[in-house]
């Protein structure tokens, strides 16, 4: 024969151990079941147990059990209360889903899988991810009712659009330059050896010495003008003296 009572307390004895704190006897009174018999309420949270629960304030749930007299082969009576933020559809959802678990764990001892499973379906719903996601998707829903205005010009802007302007300035210059220049083929740049196979140093050199000459021809034409410009003054002289000196001796 099963003896309950000793399942049922060393049941509660493992709860205490594992929850510590978070579970407590309550009076009867308090727990919302029609019971005389000893009630219990664990405190469940969908935040981890290394957060700081003075920096984030979660959603809290009680969820509060009694032992039937053949429990495990007898569901236990379940009451679930919103300590914090939870809404009384989201705690009928909740408490449906622990009733399906209960019909799938009978004879067994459960109450720490639904706690487990209560534990889950809270970070599914209210854990800080959610929040977080909540929280991006209202600024962004503000962000979208902002009212159009004119943008704002500043140097990243102003660098932007002078960018854009000069590249539509060369593209149109482009567009005036004659189709024959820009198809044109380039002559073909010659290597050393081809350069001077080609006999073109011969032709630069001999230019090279033709003008050297030139201007050497030019210099000694230059000189003999002068010199002969030279001769013609003297001759001009000596000639007006001449005419001075005959004169003289005839007065």
């Amino acid at each position: 024969m099963t003896d309950y009572a000793q399942e049922q307390e060393m049941e509660i004895e493992a709860l205490q151990a594992i929850l510590m704190d978070d579970i407590q006897e309550i009076d009867s009174s308090e727990s919302g079941l029609s019971r005389i018999n000893r009630c219990f309420q664990i405190m469940l949270s969908p935040q981890d147990d290394d957060v700081d629960e003075s920096n984030y304030t979660p959603v809290k749930l009680a969820l509060i059990f009694s032992h039937t007299e053949k429990y495990p082969d007898e569901p236990p009576l379940l009451n679930l209360k919103s300590v914090r933020g939870i809404k009384p559809e989201d705690l009928s959802v909740l408490k449906e889903k622990l009733q399906k678990e209960v019909a799938q764990n009978l004879g067994m001892a459960m109450v720490y899988t639904l706690v487990t499973s209560a534990k889950d379906w809270l970070s599914e719903n209210f854990g800080r991810e959610v929040v977080v996601e909540e929280s991006e998707e209202t600024d962004t829903t503000k962000d979208d009712i902002i009212v159009p205005h004119g943008e704002p010009v500043t140097i990243d802007t102003f660098l932007a659009w002078r960018e854009r302007f000069e590249a539509e300035l060369a593209l149109e210059r482009a567009n005036l330059i004659p189709e024959y220049a820009l198809t044109a083929p380039k002559e073909k740049k010659l290597t050393g050896r081809q350069w001077f196979e080609s006999g073109r140093h011969t032709a630069k050199g001999v230019a090279a010495v033709a003008e050297e000459s030139e201007e050497e021809e030019e210099d000694i034409d230059l000189d003999d003008d002068f010199e002969d410009d030279e001769e013609d003054m003297l001759e001009h002289y000596l000639a007006e003296r001449s005419d001075k000196l005959s004169e003289g001796p005839r007065k």
